[in-house]
């Protein structure tokens, strides 16, 4: 009886064993939440026209307002499937930067003109909340192609003040709206242990005198330390571009910020 009960509780213990080294495909994951940092390096060039008229001074942001070039931003991504070749991919991406710097040569700012010598405070963020949906064309255990389309609410800001004891300036220029793209997403399996991931987004619009794009790159290598937790290094790349030539709101907005990221991901 005594035999019989511990190779009972040995056979137990080696399927529970097995069962804990059971890493389930990441093609097969049902759900997964990413959290992470990505290192930003970020260029932005704008021209803001006046409402009458009068064209704007191009300006580098970051050299002309001293906005930083390189910063820490979080990363949250989050995908859920529904079926085999069926997902829900939510993605939030910010950056919030602020610049202080004396000029040394006028601007015109949309509907100010900021002088030489003045004492700027620069403001110049973007936040884009996406919902993407995703369908695996192709769908094996060791690879994954998916063709996606989602939406993509974006908000780009940005604020410029001076204030002395005889100039006081606040402009502020907001844009946002809902941005559809197409992309592909895909995941390669190297092992048990080790993967990889790539995504690219695209959007490109030219309706009512309005010109833009907007483009998404990621490249991920993702160890898995546990069966449900890994850990990735990657790199994350993010481009936008906006035309104007409406009366009220004509100008140009360019910017792009790229980096590497890391971001550890639980997975079931």
């Amino acid at each position: 009886m005594i035999k019989n009960g511990m190779a009972v509780l040995t056979l137990a213990l080696v399927a529970t064993l097995a069962h804990a080294d059971d890493y389930l495909s990441p093609t097969d994951e049902r759900v997964r939440l990413s959290l992470g940092v990505v290192r930003v390096s970020t260029n932005t060039s704008m021209r803001l026209d006046s409402s009458q008229g009068l064209p704007g001074t191009p300006v580098d942001a970051e050299d002309t307002f001293g906005l930083d070039k390189s910063d820490f931003e979080p990363k949250f991504q989050a995908m859920v499937r529904v079926g085999e070749r069926h997902r829900l991919r939510f993605d939030y991406f910010t950056l919030d930067r602020t610049g202080q710097t004396t000029l040394t040569a006028p601007v015109i700012f949309r509907d100010v003109v900021l002088q030489t010598g003045d004492p700027v405070n620069t403001n110049l963020s973007l936040r884009s909340l996406g919902i993407t949906y995703e369908y695996s064309f192709l769908h094996r255990e060791k690879f994954e192609v998916a063709a996606t389309i989602g939406i993509n609410d974006t908000d780009i800001s940005a604020r410029s003040r001076v204030s002395t004891q005889t100039r006081h300036v606040d402009q502020r220029e907001d844009q946002a709206g809902p941005i559809p793209t197409i992309g592909l997403d895909a995941t390669y399996v190297l092992s048990k242990r080790f993967y990889f991931d790539a995504r690219a987004q695209y959007f490109k619009l030219a309706v009512d005198q309005l010109d833009g794009s907007l483009t998404f790159y990621e490249l991920a290598a993702l160890y898995r330390l546990r069966p449900n937790i890994a850990f990735a290094l990657g790199y994350n790349s993010v481009k936008a571009d906006l035309t104007s030539l409406q009366t009220k709101n004509a100008g140009f907005f360019n910017f792009d910020t790229k980096g590497p990221e890391f971001f550890v991901r639980i997975a079931f």
